[in-house]
């Protein structure tokens, strides 16, 4: 019975081993199908959702191409040469001979002023131009203005010859020296006492004429040169010799004669030789002067344009600064345009734009960098350069004045492999595309070279012909579960 009983018991403990055993191993073949499930399910939604979302990829092939890289801006279009024609005098018009779009060449008369309503210096300046024209001929006509200078000087010399003469005749006397000396000191004393008698006049002279001082000063003044005189008629009957008006005149006339004969010997090397440059430079530039001046009586055309204004009409008074025609040069078009300094290092002479106009659709035009600014304009923290651009296939739409949409071809490559920017992604730091292989968007880093607004160059990343999505599921852009990046 006991050994029955030990058996028994060994038998029970056998069996709720195996148990315990057999529950283990369900529970971990439970757990492998729930996991097993879990990652069909995981694996069937991944699948799922790439097809759903390839059905709404958008691809594009890599291609090759020419890329234009451009800078933009507006700008005002304007005339090549402009001129605005006032008046430099006063008058009535007499005549226009122009219209609002005529064609003129350089100095065509475009109005006239009436002759009778000419101001008073431009009738003077016809007569004074008859007599300046007639100096100048006299200048290139050397041999007149020779003999002319010749005659001049030996009559300057047979003049002095008399003057001198006429002076060493009054020199005699009539009284002993003795006599003149004492006559001599009385009209020195004379002469003094007169010079106090004025200056205290002189002391009294700015009062009314009615003050005693003043009255008393200038009958003492008078009395003195009463005195002086005397003295010097003495001194002149004692020396027997001409009064001293004759001896002036005498004086005066020599001096006379003797400037006379110095200016005629100077005019005469003047002309000997032949008219002096300087001399027929001034009455040339006195000519040109007042023909300048008998010009304001009519506006001309300063150069070959186009008439693009007129504001006056016939019969209008004007006065100087009256403007009467706008003169436009529209052989050039051009269009000065601001660029930012950002940019403005990609400009250069020389580079194609093209140009739109709101006011002229659907049609592109062409034009050339003529000019880059090399000075900045600082407007509210912004610089900008301006630079000028000349049209080269304008046509009588474009007119000055109108607003242009420039777009400046600062860089072009032909035949590079191209990429669209909205392909391009940026992942840890580098720039990616993303491959359609087997139907699955791959990533793959790019080397990039010259960028547009719309495409870029790839150096290496990608070839010909590749496939590439443009809109990757979010999911995607970080990879397939298991994916690396493509090389």
């Amino acid at each position: 019975m006991c050994f029955h009983f030990r058996s028994t018991q060994r038998k029970s403990h056998l069996l709720q081993k195996t148990g315990n055993s057999m529950k283990r191993t369900l529970l971990t073949l439970l757990i492998i199908a729930v996991l097993s499930i879990a990652g069909y399910f995981a694996f069937t939604a991944w699948q799922n959702s790439r097809t759903i979302a390839a059905t709404n990829w958008q691809t594009t092939t890599v291609t090759r191409g020419p890329l234009v890289a451009v800078v933009g801006a507006t700008g005002t279009v304007r005339a090549n040469q402009t001129a605005v024609l006032a008046w430099q005098t006063s008058g009535r018009i007499a005549e226009i001979n122009v219209s609002v779009g005529d064609a003129v060449q350089k100095d065509q008369v475009l109005a006239t002023l009436d002759e009778k309503s000419l101001s008073q210096s431009i009738i003077l300046a016809k007569a004074d131009l008859v007599t300046a024209k007639r100096n100048l001929e006299n200048l290139k006509d050397s041999q007149l203005a020779q003999a002319q200078a010749y005659q001049a000087l030996v009559a300057a010399r047979k003049e002095l010859e008399d003057a001198q003469k006429n002076r060493a005749s009054k020199q005699y006397s009539r009284a002993l020296p003795d006599t003149i000396e004492v006559a001599r000191a009385n009209l020195a004393l004379a002469e003094e006492e007169l010079k106090k008698a004025q200056d205290t006049y002189d002391i009294f002279k700015d009062r009314p004429e009615s003050d005693l001082l003043r009255a008393q000063a200038l009958t003492a003044l008078n009395e003195a040169r009463k005195k002086r005189d005397r003295a010097k008629a003495n001194l002149e009957y004692l020396t027997g010799g001409p009064d001293e008006l004759e001896i002036e005149q005498a004086d005066a006339r020599l001096r006379l004669a003797e400037a006379k004969l110095a200016d005629a010997e100077r005019e005469w090397e003047r002309v000997k030789d032949g008219p002096d440059p300087d001399d027929l430079m001034a009455a040339e530039a006195r000519v040109a002067a007042i023909e300048a001046t008998l010009e304001l009586v009519s506006l001309k055309a300063p150069f070959n344009g186009t008439v693009t204004e007129v504001r006056s009409m016939v019969g209008d008074s004007v006065n100087p600064g009256t403007v009467s025609f706008r003169i436009d040069d529209l052989s050039r078009l051009l269009v000065d345009v601001q660029i930012t300094e950002v940019d403005i290092n990609r400009v250069r002479v020389g580079q194609n734009a093209t140009l739109t106009f709101d006011a002229i659709p659907g049609k592109e035009y062409h034009g050339k960098v003529t000019q880059v600014g090399r000075v900045g304009t600082n407007v509210q923290g912004v610089v900008n350069f301006t630079v000028t651009l000349e049209l080269t296939d304008a046509d009588e739409a474009v007119r000055p004045g109108m607003t242009a949409a420039v777009n400046i071809e600062t860089d072009r490559l032909e035949n590079v492999l191209l990429v669209p920017n909205r392909a391009v992604r940026l992942r840890e730091s580098k720039r990616v595309v993303y491959k359609l292989i087997n139907g699955i968007p791959t990533p793959f880093e790019v080397t990039l070279g010259l960028t547009s607004d719309t495409y870029s160059q790839v150096l290496s990343g990608v070839s010909e012909g590749d496939v590439l999505v443009l809109n990757p599921p979010v999911q995607f852009q970080a990879g397939p579960p298991s994916g690396r990046m493509g090389n």
